[in-house]
């Protein structure tokens, strides 16, 4: 049954668990207005390296301190950290089946030096939209609602690296194949970029 409305946070390149609720929506709203949170998926996403589970965090400036709206916030560029992504994420996937493929797309959008958090998680989130080719309506809150009617389904508070994804009655993660799944053992629920390097556009079967 297809879900009418869908209400998540934004992301850095989001979990699986994100996109397992776009797959059957019929349109997404991704929050906009809401004030900034720390230690979320909001800057931060976990990919699986030659070490295990790792995770890459942007750093942020937020212009009006704790007031700061999420699509106010500053990419701070002051440590290079978009160099030190890429290069991480290029150490943990040159081995995987699609890396070489998709490698030029990736690296031009870490290449650019976004100015919003907002900006560049909305393209994260088109690009890895775009190959799992997933056909659904996404745009940002016109203004902050507190609580959706109870026919939506809101997943902004639920979708976070503090809550374990087996608390999720409607996420059950799907075994792939992954690089380093002979040293670490299948990790459920990293960022998109594990499950599209692995998979590529054949990613969406596992969502």
């Amino acid at each position: 049954m297809e879900s009418p409305l869908v209400v998540l946070s934004t992301a850095y390149f989001p979990p699986i668990q994100f996109f397992s609720k776009v797959k059957d929506a019929s349109s997404v709203l991704l929050e906009q207005h809401e004030t900034y949170p720390k230690q979320t998926y909001r800057n931060r996403c976990e990919i699986a390296s030659a070490n295990g589970k790792l995770s890459l965090s942007i750093p942020v400036i937020k212009p009006n301190g704790n007031r700061t709206r999420i699509n106010e916030v500053i990419i701070d560029y002051s440590d290079p950290w978009h160099i030190k992504h890429w290069r991480t994420i290029e150490s943990a996937y040159r081995r995987s089946a699609y890396f070489e493929l998709l490698e030029p797309e990736f690296a031009a959008l870490f290449q650019t030096k976004w100015t919003t958090l907002w900006d560049f998680n909305r393209a994260t989130i088109d690009m890895s939209f775009d190959i799992l080719n997933l056909k659904v309506s996404c745009e940002g809150t016109h203004n902050f609602v507190k609580k959706y009617p109870s026919d939506n389904q809101d997943f902004r508070y639920v979708i976070s690296p503090k809550n374990d994804c087996s608390s999720d009655l409607y996420f059950k993660p799907k075994n792939y194949y992954q690089v380093f799944q002979d040293k670490f053992g299948f990790l459920p629920n990293l960022s998109v970029l594990d499950l599209i390097f692995n998979c590529g556009p054949e990613g969406i079967d596992f969502l």
